[in-house]
């Protein structure tokens, strides 16, 4: 269940803290709608984490789709069409 307070809870921090643990978030209102959400530092690094992970298989899927529907170049054309 989710620790939801209000945001003048935060007069009191270091208690609003103590409750914000991992995979225990903690959200302040504001007037009764969502203002704040405290995380903990290391789910936020792995959230952050799966979401690279997940935009760098996205972007190998788009890969992948291209050469399936356009095909590749060989490396020599690559060079050739690079100068190098």
């Amino acid at each position: 269940m989710p620790t939801i307070l209000p945001v003048s809870e935060l007069r009191n921090y270091s208690n609003v803290i103590k409750k914000v643990r991992y995979g225990s978030r903690v959200y302040l209102t504001k007037n009764g709608y969502d203002q704040i959400t405290l995380i903990n530092s290391k789910e936020l690094d792995e959230l952050e984490k799966q979401l690279a992970l997940y935009r760098f298989q996205l972007e190998m899927a788009k890969g992948e789709k291209s050469i399936a529907e356009e095909g590749a170049i060989s490396a020599e054309d690559l060079k050739k069409e690079l100068g190098v």
